[in-house]
């Protein structure tokens, strides 16, 4: 499935004064938290500037955000549709929540040095005698208490609807830490989800510089949906599947009902 807005895989976003004005929004606000977040990390406290910039970044790209259901604070594993690149910005200045990402983001020039900040969990996906590491690594970062998103999916969907889950990383949690909950989320882009999904042949440099240029702002609704019952969290197959129904009925209920003008 490709995005309408993406003909070919030789098209290329054009870079407007709209791109270049965000984007010099975004390192304005970088420079401005970068100090203080340094500070905060030199004497060994979490920082409250990333969720800052994060919160500034996703404004400035014209993210609109209303949320619907009880977000859990603590002890919560977010497990949530992927669209775009937009739901990092999204969740982890919402929710404050670090992420589980593929391992070629660290070594991203610059991207890698902000996920660092933000905590970022990295996983090889098709590396299996790595999972074992991976897995505790996520539930070392869970047994702090910050609340951590995975996008089952392993890569960004169509928005109005799922891909299939992918089940293996959810072995972290099991046995499920005693404070541990897992709580569904849906990433609601409405109708503009098409727009904005990141999907082949789309690369990803297109994407954001799309994204920026666009006149529109991009409204979203973060639907945290109730927590999964214990008695689904013994078992990661079952985790999964539990995870991808509440989604996928969500996604139902929210096409059918109206829609919020910003």
């Amino acid at each position: 499935m490709v995005s309408p807005s993406i003909a070919s895989a030789t098209d290329r976003a054009a870079i407007t004064w709209r791109t270049v004005a965000r984007l010099t929004l975004m390192v304005l606000a970088l420079l401005f938290l970068i100090v203080p977040h340094l500070l905060y990390r030199a004497v060994g406290r979490p920082s409250p500037m990333v969720m800052a910039f994060l919160n500034a970044a996703g404004w400035i790209a014209g993210l609109r955000i209303r949320t619907t259901g009880t977000r859990l604070r603590r002890d919560v594993l977010f497990v949530s549709n992927h669209v775009s690149w937009l739901d990092i910005l999204a969740l982890g200045g919402a929710a404050r929540s670090a992420f589980v990402s593929k391992a070629e983001v660290k070594t991203t020039p610059f991207v890698g040095w902000l996920a660092d900040q933000n905590s970022t969990i990295y996983v090889q996906r098709d590396t299996r005698r790595d999972i074992h590491s991976q897995a505790n690594s996520l539930r070392d970062a869970l047994a702090r208490g910050r609340p951590v998103t995975l996008f089952p999916e392993g890569t960004t969907g169509p928005g109005d609807g799922l891909l299939p889950f992918r089940a293996s990383l959810f072995q972290a949690v099991i046995p499920t830490p005693p404070k541990l909950r897992v709580q569904p989320v849906f990433l609601d882009y409405g109708p503009e989800a098409s727009d904005i999904a990141w999907l082949d042949p789309e690369s990803g440099l297109d994407n954001f510089k799309r994204l920026l240029a666009r006149k529109r702002p991009i409204p979203l609704t973060i639907h945290y949906l109730e927590p999964l019952p214990d008695k689904a969290e013994h078992d990661r197959k079952v985790i999964n599947e539990a995870a991808r129904a509440a989604i996928a009925a969500e996604i139902v209920a929210a096409s059918a009902a109206p829609r919020h003008r910003l």
